[in-house]
């Protein structure tokens, strides 16, 4: 398929080959032929252990599944059962407390708490609109969500709807109100602003004037021809920019003339090479990691059509402000980047080793990720991501400590191609597999130098719970595991595990994903508790989400809430352990018919994206129409549980495959508008349709129950029949 370079033992597909020669290496300070022979070396040393680490999955996976085969139709003893997993090794002593002394961690991650973007990076326009999401427009996004509600003649229709302007302005008074109250009055009232002997003093309509009720609060400005032309504050680390005098459409109805309000929103972007790409060859490679390296080197852009126009996207700017004394300083202007990584499990044909094997793809992502970012750390961009000279890497589906260690010694070879100091390269523990939450705390210990994050994962989490647990009987429904005895455990347990290992004011505690892209109401409403629960960033799907979820940030000091949850009582292992196994005998043929299709329905409409359209991660359409943002871990989940209940007979193949193809229908008819979208109806012989089969038909016997090899093979198998053509 490639022509390849051979290099120290390896072959290098063209393509990676020339992208690191040509555009990584130059600048870097690292010859290219050099770092090819670190990563050989590399390679040759760590591959027989990660397939030892794989090996060691599928022994503990065949034990669990021999201890539940050997007391079918018994009652579940659950204290034999967890001393069976120590006994195996599945669950590890505990070892003595500590504290992660992880250093140079830029304060993004370390000490300010706010929203988190999530952004396949194969994506150049997507990328660079995360980036930028740092500052958000307030008015925008209450403006064109359903944060405003379009009653009583509020709607969003033509140009500007002024009766909805209003309630954005009210909206955005109030808000001003709660995150840097006034020392007197309100808002609502204030109809001048101006600095006086280093303060911010307010004018009121009554004549009065005040300030801050914490002067504090007041950060920075900007003026133009005397006049404020931005207002900064700051609440809870984040800062809140007003901008004023302005032609805005909002602009008439606000006496002092605020044109619009920024929030200060994502400070952290994960630009992911993992479950939301769709990178099954050399050619999907080079363009994941030719786009890190465009944000690395801050030379990024995109063009594209937006109505009539052209357009091009880039990184923005720092901003600049003058401090009250009239002194110059900067914020940034872009998210800090962090970059997921993709596990231990995957190979890719990008580079064959020296028996020609694929390498392992986790390998390869470290290797080229940490040389991209070389730029950033030598100050080769003028859009610079770390201040604190750190590159931090998302691992996602460790299982275990000693796969956290295996990590952890990867980055340390890493380093060592490089030169670079020790533990410059940061780790985000992805806490989505059954064996890493419970022995979270040995494996943040295993990388306790390096830890900036952890958080929780329902999706994932889920699906490993249900493919460890295969053979202990059927699961519950989707909807009820979310108040499931184990999940309640894991996502506290998460957090004070996190807090007892020093996490807090060194590094991130994060929760999951919002999935509802269009339901921003119903986000406000209730996204506020995972701050409550004692995160300080949790994943959003869009900038627009972003900026609305920042209000939580300036309602909630998670400093706080982390300092009062430090006191409490640890979560129980006991309900960690406790099996989601479903009673099924109050279960109606309806309600279960109703459960496979909801569920063949999420499945098909990713899957067909994901083969035939090279999408991992879009808005996908539920079974009601409802647009949800899936990715990977969405099929897993699903997949797992249809394979679940298949296998313990609560549904036959026969209404599976009757409900996939009626399902399969129903995907069509929602995509029907697309223009290239590949009907999987009538004939059910798409390479799609078939991937949806291997995962749920083959599915219990998936490593861990992953969605990648069936998903990798049928789209390698697609892009060869079209290079065929």
């Amino acid at each position: 398929m490639y022509e390849r370079v051979e290099m120290a033992g390896l072959m290098i597909a063209q393509p990676l080959y020339d992208l690191v020669k040509n555009e990584v290496a130059p600048g870097s300070g690292i010859q290219h032929d050099d770092a090819w022979r670190g990563f050989a070396e590399l390679i040759a040393d760590l591959t027989p252990r990660n397939r030892a680490l794989l090996a060691r999955r599928d022994e503990l996976q065949a034990h669990l599944d021999a201890w539940h085969l050997e007391r079918k139709g018994q009652a579940h003893d659950a204290a034999a059962y967890k001393a069976y997993l120590y006994a195996i090794g599945y669950l590890q002593p505990e070892g003595p407390d500590f504290a992660i002394g992880t250093e140079h961690v830029d304060e993004e991650i370390a000490t300010v708490a706010g929203p988190q973007l999530v952004v396949p990076v194969s994506n150049a326009r997507y990328a660079l609109n995360a980036c930028n999401a740092r500052w958000g427009s307030l008015f925008d996004a209450l403006y064109g969500t359903d944060a405003i509600p379009e009653a009583g003649g509020a709607e969003r229709k033509g140009h500007f709807n002024p009766l909805r302007g209003a309630k954005v302005i009210a909206y955005a008074k109030a808000f001003l109100d709660m995150a840097t109250p006034l020392a007197g009055g309100s808002y609502i009232d204030a109809i001048a602003y101006t600095i006086k002997d280093g303060q911010l003093t307010v004018t009121l309509s009554n004549g009065r004037q005040t300030g801050l009720q914490k002067p504090q609060q007041f950060r920075g400005y900007l003026q133009e021809a005397g006049d404020i032309s931005s207002l900064l504050l700051v609440n809870h680390g984040l800062h809140i920019d007003i901008h004023f005098n302005t032609d805005h459409s909002t602009h008439q109805l606000h006496p002092t003339g605020i044109r619009d309000i920024y929030l200060e929103a994502a400070l952290t972007t994960i630009m992911d090479c993992e479950d939301s790409v769709t990178a099954v060859d050399a050619d999907d490679k080079v363009n994941v990691y030719r786009n890190w390296l465009g944000l690395m080197k801050g030379e990024l852009t995109s063009t594209f059509q937006k109505n009539d126009t052209t357009l091009t996207r880039s990184l923005n700017a720092d901003r600049r402000y003058l401090a009250a004394d009239g002194s110059a300083f900067e914020l940034p202007g872009r998210s800090l980047m962090l970059v997921r990584n993709v596990g231990h499990l995957m190979t890719n044909d990008a580079v064959l080793d020296r028996s020609g094997n694929e390498v392992f793809e986790g390998m390869l992502d470290a290797f080229v990720t940490v040389y991209a970012a070389l730029h950033d750390l030598k100050g080769n961009s003028a859009r610079r991501n770390s201040r604190d000279g750190s590159i931090y890497i998302v691992k996602p589906k460790q299982h275990g400590p000693d796969e956290v260690a295996f990590t952890v010694e990867l980055f340390t070879r890493i380093e060592d191609i490089f030169g670079l100091a020790r533990n410059t390269i940061k780790i985000g523990i992805m806490d989505e597999e059954r064996r890493t939450t419970l022995n979270l705390k040995e494996c943040i210990r295993a990388a306790k130098e390096r830890c900036i994050f952890i958080n929780t994962g329902f999706l994932d989490r889920t699906g490993d719970e249900i493919h460890t647990s295969m053979e202990a009987g059927p699961m519950l429904r989707k909807n009820d595991m979310k108040s499931a005895r184990w999940l309640q455990a894991y996502e506290r347990w998460n957090v004070d595990i996190g807090l007892a290992c020093g996490l807090a004011g060194r590094a991130q505690i994060g929760k999951g994903m919002w999935t509802m892209p269009d339901k921003m109401a119903a986000m406000l409403d209730s996204k506020q508790a995972q701050l409550e629960a004692g995160a300080n960033c949790a994943w959003v799907p869009s900038p627009t989400a972003a900026t609305l979820h920042a209000i939580h940030y300036h309602k909630v000091s998670v400093r706080d809430v982390q300092e009062r949850l430090k006191a409490r009582e640890r979560a129980s292992l006991d309900d960690l352990l406790a099996i989601p196994l479903a009673d099924t005998h109050s279960w109606q043929a309806a309600d279960i018919q109703h459960e496979l299709d909801n569920n063949l329905q999420g499945l098909l409409g990713y899957v067909v994206r994901w083969i035939d359209q090279g999408l991992g991660a879009s808005k996908v359409l539920d079974i009601n129409n409802i647009g949800l943002m899936e990715d990977r871990a969405t099929l897993r989940i699903s997949s797992q549980h249809i394979a679940n209940w298949l296998h313990h007979g609560i549904v036959s193949e026969r209404q599976v495959v009757e409900s996939l193809k009626r399902m399969a229908q129903f995907v069509d008819q929602q995509n029907s508008a697309e223009a290239n979208y590949i009907n999987m109806s009538p004939h059910f012989i798409s390479l799609a349709f078939q991937a949806a089969q291997d995962l749920i038909f083959h599915g219990r016997h998936a490593p861990n129950g992953y969605t990648e090899p069936a998903l990798h093979q049928r789209r390698k198998e697609l892009k060869a029949a079209l290079r065929g053509k």
